[in-house]
């Protein structure tokens, strides 16, 4: 077989074959995964899958997240995406590669909401699906960070808000966030028997009597909160996916995603109602809601329209 590239459209997966005489002897699988926060942690599911389907080759990480490989034996080497500097010779000219840089989010059973984001990324990347969860290893001075959170009561957490930090031009993202009045009923009921945290971006809502966290922190600082709670009401954010890792019972709240792509069976899932909608979605292509600024395309009228609140509460 010539010296070059095969390529195969079905999985997106390109090897590269030894050249005739080279000295080489690793073997690599380089897996590139791009986006936020809770995908990245979704992905540390399929390490060991992939060690296991290529226990000869070290896995190479090229990650928007590099932290949440950190601390796992099957990962060989972690890289920052675009801080790979001689990647190339490195891990790929005249070596026996295995590359897998491909968009699970724009694979047809993801679009159609008929498979697991984890599913999809077995079906591009030749792997059995087994309903595998996320894992996070921290060290010995990470699993200490629980001291940070030594509160008079046990410790209710609460994300009411999720998203980037900064460039959210409102406070509220009707497609992911807790409606106010269902994160204030919460507060409520809860509030004299527990000390509840609320988790929000800067420019988030304001709720009464709860300690604010709107400041960035380590992501292991995070998650460390997620360990000490008694209780945990979440959102389709990085945190469903960090208390699924660490093997977290929560209620998660779903508004404009599904648990059947994204959410875990450990979990208290609640979907909002199915909306009626008119002709609201102009912007939407490819997925039904667009997630960013876009309240024109809200199909709900009034919060009785989007959760039940007793329902939720009696979950908790």
């Amino acid at each position: 077989m010539d010296q070059g590239y095969i390529y195969t459209p079905k999985s997106q997966t390109f090897t590269i074959e030894i050249p005739t005489g080279t000295t080489s002897k690793e073997k690599y699988f380089i897996w590139h995964i791009q986006g936020g926060l809770g995908k990245n942690i979704a992905g540390t599911s399929l390490v060991k899958s992939i060690k296991q389907k290529h226990p000869d080759r070290k896995l190479i990480m090229v990650t928007s997240w590099p932290e949440v490989y950190l601390n796992n034996t099957d990962v060989d080497r972690i890289y920052q995406l675009g801080q790979s500097p001689y990647f190339y010779q490195d891990y790929i000219e005249g070596k026996d590669v295995i590359i897998s840089k491909h968009e699970p989010y724009h694979q047809t059973a993801h679009i159609t909401k008929k498979k697991h984001l984890i599913h999809n990324w077995c079906d591009l990347m030749d792997l059995e699906y087994t309903g595998q969860t996320p894992i996070v290893v921290p060290n010995y001075p990470q699993s200490m960070l629980v001291g940070l959170w030594n509160k008079p009561k046990p410790i209710m957490v609460i994300q009411t808000c999720g998203g980037p930090m900064e460039g959210q031009k409102y406070s509220y993202s009707w497609t992911r966030d807790i409606p106010i009045e269902v994160a204030q009923e919460i507060v409520k009921k809860y509030s004299q028997q527990y000390h509840i945290i609320q988790i929000t971006r800067p420019d988030g809502y304001f709720i009464d009597g709860v300690e604010r966290l709107d400041q960035k922190m380590s992501n292991m600082e995070l998650f460390s909160l997620l360990v000490v709670a008694k209780k945990r009401v979440l959102i389709d954010s990085s945190l469903q996916h960090a208390a699924a890792a660490l093997n977290l019972k929560s209620t998660v709240l779903w508004i404009g995603t599904s648990p059947k792509v994204f959410g875990y069976k450990l979990h208290t899932n609640i979907e909002a109602k199915l909306p009626q909608t008119a002709n609201q979605l102009i912007g939407s292509y490819t997925f039904d809601y667009q997630f960013e600024n876009n309240i024109h395309e809200c199909p709900y009228m009034n919060i009785n329209d989007i959760f039940n609140t007793d329902l939720i509460l009696s979950s908790i």
